[in-house]
């Protein structure tokens, strides 16, 4: 479980939190009940960022990271590659189980804006820009698409 645990550097997931907790309350939305599960969206799209960062970084990590749990050999490039995936699929689930259709329509571009940041936008100068639109959505998660408008100037913060 460690390498897993190392791999997603799980501690920090609550650092994303906040987002999800900000945005509900910039539209008014507090989490209760079933939207007490956006946060934990937020967290496994978080961690499912962190294992595709160390799998898109494996070659680069080999050199400046050999603790990481891919180069360090504690856990396959396909493994991390289907941990990303797995956690992707929880963030989906827990977004439409806490929120519905509502919550649905920001975590779809969400979880594209966290693979397309890792696989394509990272190292390039759109990089900090893909960054920024990973943060405001997962701060619009917290919001949904019915309180978007709201959260707007907290997701752009």
């Amino acid at each position: 479980m460690k390498p897993y645990l190392r791999l997603v550097r799980a501690p920090a997931a609550l650092t994303v939190v906040g987002d999800t907790v900000a945005g509900a309350a910039a539209a008014g939305r507090p989490l209760r009940g079933r939207r007490l599960l956006l946060p934990l969206s937020s967290a496994a799209f978080y961690w499912s960022g962190m294992a595709l960062n160390d799998w898109a970084d494996r070659h680069l990590d080999a050199s400046e990271r050999p603790e990481r749990p891919i180069p360090a050999g504690d856990l396959s490039p396909e493994r991390a590659l289907t941990v990303a995936g797995g956690l992707t699929a929880a963030g989906l689930g827990l977004a439409a189980a806490g929120g519905g259709r509502d919550a649905v329509r920001i975590a779809v571009p969400l979880a594209a804006a966290v693979w397309a940041y890792d696989t394509v936008l990272k190292s390039t100068p759109a990089g900090p820009v893909g960054m920024a639109v990973c943060r405001a959505l997962d701060v619009l998660l917290g919001a949904g698409a019915a309180g978007a408008r709201r959260a707007l100037p907290a997701a752009a913060a």
